[in-house]
């Protein structure tokens, strides 16, 4: 069959669940991932609990609340067979871009930028929906296409369709996201094996559409100034001494100050200069409290996940539309955790992008638990074992 029914689904589920238990060195992961950020998150919002006349315990609560929600959101998606999330994947990704348009007119303002919605006292990015979803309808679309993969008219440009519309609506506030969307998606149609003449036009596309949204704004060209080293002029005026390279300079001392063992817990001080040591530049306040030891076991963690979701389950999965779905949970994971730490060792310009399970946050600690949990899923269902001769 070349479509993702519902009717595939229940025959797929009937013959599918419960066959053996989920992956538990990826469970284990993630709730080493939990306990870091727990431990990261406590120490880095000591002083900005302070200014906002709240306690590091009371921001602790807040996180735990949100890991206890991004835990539960994993089980749920463990328990759902994954053809159901692909079946549904086209209709959330429409409704994203319709929260995406509505939240560029009325979005909340995070970082000078509106990228949240408030829903009964609730706030969430759409964002990371539309990442979420579209990498799900991407995996459905080449499992569906997967007889003309090849095939400019049939399958590149509607793929390319709603990359681009997804890319574009997310990157008119948020263009560290739109950037990590494309690349996410141009590595799943690597996999996916589409031509890849075709993929290089996705990278020119993707290089226009990124210079413009790069020009819209001064902060955006400030940050990527910053990063090559150059100073941009505009209007007479240089750009010296931004946010953005206040930030860099901070978290590079915040490494230094570390060494090999670290500070010790809870007894970082650049948390006290860094503007958001409890987020994007999390990575930064773990390498100065457990030094360059405890910066690479968690980064070992994330290849752990790496390794284990691309080996043991998208490679054992038992249909395309499992690999697929794997290799893109799995990317989307490890590949925000790389990011955060490259950006706060300045291997990156700054993006703003949370570490999954370990950053402050709410919808992308949900999105990451949901991803884990759809990866645990396909991990119940692997390919028929041959029988022994």
């Amino acid at each position: 069959m070349n479509t993702v029914s519902l009717n595939s689904v229940s025959h797929a589920a009937e013959q599918a669940d419960g066959r053996k238990p989920a992956d538990g060195v990826l469970l284990f992961c993630v709730i080493a991932l939990m306990v870091f950020g727990c431990l990261a998150v406590y120490s880095s919002v000591a002083y900005f609990a302070e200014n906002k006349g709240d306690t590091a315990a009371g921001f602790l609560f807040k996180h735990g609340y949100k890991l206890v929600l991004a835990f539960i959101a994993m089980f749920v998606a463990a328990k759902i067979n994954y053809y159901y999330v692909a079946a549904f994947s086209k209709a959330v990704l429409i409704l994203s871009w319709l929260l995406l348009l509505w939240v560029n007119f009325y979005g909340g303002d995070v970082h000078g930028a509106r990228r949240s919605l408030t829903v009964a006292g609730f706030a969430f990015q759409p964002s990371s929906v539309a990442m979420l979803a579209l990498l799900m309808y991407l995996c459905r679309m080449m499992a569906e296409k997967r007889s003309y993969i090849e095939d400019f008219w049939r399958s590149f440009v509607p793929a390319l369709t709603w990359i681009g519309v997804t890319a574009l609506l997310v990157g008119l506030q948020d263009f560290s996201s739109a950037a990590l969307i494309l690349g996410l998606s141009f590595m799943m149609m690597f996999v996916g094996r589409m031509s890849l003449k075709h993929l290089g036009l996705l990278l020119l596309l993707g290089g226009v559409l990124g210079g413009i949204l790069v020009s819209q704004t001064l902060e955006r060209q400030s940050r990527l100034t910053n990063y090559v080293g150059h100073v941009l002029t505009i209007q007479s005026q240089v750009l010296v001494g931004s946010d953005a390279g206040y930030q860099a300079q901070q978290a590079h001392i915040a490494i230094a100050q570390g060494g090999l063992l670290g500070v010790g817990a809870g007894k970082s001080t650049q948390r006290n200069f860094l503007p958001a040591p409890y987020n994007d530049y999390i990575y930064a306040i773990i390498a100065e409290e457990y030094g360059l030891i405890g910066a690479l076991i968690l980064l070992f963690i994330y290849v752990v996940i790496l390794l284990r979701g691309i080996i043991f389950v998208a490679n054992r999965a038992r249909d395309e539309l499992g690999t697929y779905m794997a290799m893109a949970c799995t990317l989307a994971i490890v590949v925000y955790g790389f990011v955060n730490a490259a950006v706060a060792t300045g291997l990156f310009p700054v993006t703003g992008l949370p570490m999954p399970f370990i950053s402050y946050g709410g919808t992308s600690m949900l999105t990451a638990g949901f991803m884990m949990g759809v990866l645990m899923n396909i991990s119940k269902h692997p390919q028929e074992e041959p029988e022994d001769a």
